[in-house]
């Protein structure tokens, strides 16, 4: 149980894409209506809705190998994601940019997990 006043952990990893997904849809909502708000919201929303489904294709992958491959798309997407909420940190398209760092935040600590998961399947491939 979570301490009080403190948010419970997620661990489940799929759950976890799921609610990141969604926090992007709504930064791409709030972004303004020019040209650069619209092209940058076409590809945040792109590369950061992704990996929640491409992590579900890892979950019904054929082999080892494919399961690597369908995480190493996942983190493809992730490493994207980061770049462009930096951009839009540093432009700033969403006020105060700082808004932005518990969402960046997320962002860098699935890049670890997915990264490392990636690490442990290739080391677990059977020989």
């Amino acid at each position: 149980m979570a301490a009080e006043g403190k948010k419970e952990r997620i661990y489940d990893l799929e759950e976890r894409l799921i609610a990141f997904a969604v926090r992007i849809m709504e930064v791409v909502e709030a972004l303004p209506k020019t040209r650069v708000g619209n092209h940058c919201s076409g590809q945040l929303l792109r590369c950061g809705t992704s990996p929640a489904p491409n992590y579900g294709e890892a979950q019904g992958a054929e082999s080892r190998d494919d399961f690597v491959h369908k995480l190493k798309v996942c983190l493809k997407e992730l490493r994207e994601t980061r770049v462009w909420l930096i951009m839009m940190q540093r432009k700033p398209l969403i006020k105060p940019p700082q808004r932005l760092e518990p969402l960046v935040a997320e962002n860098v600590q699935l890049i670890s997990i997915i990264a490392s998961s990636i690490t442990t399947a290739k080391r677990n491939r059977p020989k």
